[in-house]
């Protein structure tokens, strides 16, 4: 499946990337609509993702400290993109010997709805299926889980347990079952197909501070769905040739090459000095 880049995607990538001024100040909606226009973002469906976020209350409408109209993170969206952050810029990889989170849950027929949401965000949050009713991840994921249960109000019908494998089956071919493998190396395989390129024309022949802000929000918006999607298993439950690996180098290689270059062409439209 090709990478899709929504406007609503990129508002996020773009918040947790540059909008998370440390006394809370609202980005200028200009501003929002200049930056988003360099990823060929038109400003009706900058508007209209900005509207859509804010109804669902993880932006917040305020004024600049030069009286601009603007829009804030609320204190749930910050605590998202920080959780957000654990996973996007982790550097180590876990260890078998860390072990598992289990969620096991129990849902009343009468609120069935809520089983899907559980499942959806258990899912969400990269947990496999081990058997019905039963969902896995690494031990490293519990606070997580437990902050994003308790934040959906779902906590009442989940029990978290965390524990080691014991057997009867090999833990590599276990987990095979428990997630799908091989869809998950091929979104590692797109990403590595879109922005392996750029990093080694950025090695090649760096560019300026505008490509350098278009390419990072570009990989970032694409890389920040894969720590979800994949949960990051230790590396001798994967094949040796996961291309997992690879994908995340690309990602930090860029983080740190273009991140800082592209904060100098965003930071005089946030602060006003660019109209």
């Amino acid at each position: 499946m090709a990478e899709q880049h929504t406007p609503r995607s990129l508002i996020v990538s773009f918040y947790g990337a540059y909008g998370r001024a440390p006394d809370g100040s609202p980005v200028p909606v200009a501003a929002l609509i200049r930056l988003l226009g360099v990823l060929g973002v038109d400003a009706p469906s900058v508007r209209s993702s900005v509207s859509r976020l804010k109804r669902r209350g993880l932006l917040l409408p305020g004024r600049t400290a030069g009286g601009a109209a603007g829009y804030a993170l609320s204190e749930e969206a910050r605590r998202l993109l920080d959780d957000g952050d654990r996973r996007i810029y982790a550097r180590t990889e876990p260890k078998l010997s860390e072990g598992w989170v289990l969620a096991v849950f129990s849902v009343p027929e009468a609120e069935r709805h809520k089983r899907h949401l559980l499942r959806s965000r258990l899912a969400r949050l990269g947990f496999g299926t081990a058997a019905p009713g039963v969902w896995i991840a690494p031990a490293r994921l519990y606070e997580e889980t437990r902050n994003a249960l308790e934040r959906l109000e779902l906590s009442p019908y989940v029990d978290l347990f965390r524990g080691d494998h014991l057997g009867y089956a090999a833990t590599a071919g276990a987990v095979a079952r428990w997630w799908d493998l091989p869809a998950i190396a091929g979104l590692h395989e797109e990403f590595l197909a879109s922005h392996e390129p750029v990093l080694r024309a950025w090695r090649t022949a760096p560019a300026g501070a505008e490509d350098a802000y278009r390419d990072y929000l570009l990989a970032l918006d694409s890389w920040r769905r894969l720590p979800y999607a994949d949960p990051v298993l230790p590396a001798e439950l994967l094949p040796d040739d996961w291309p997992g690996r690879r994908s995340a180098e690309v990602f930090t290689a860029l983080h740190e090459l273009l991140r800082d270059r592209g904060a100098e062409y965003v930071l005089p439209f946030l602060s006003g000095d660019t109209v």
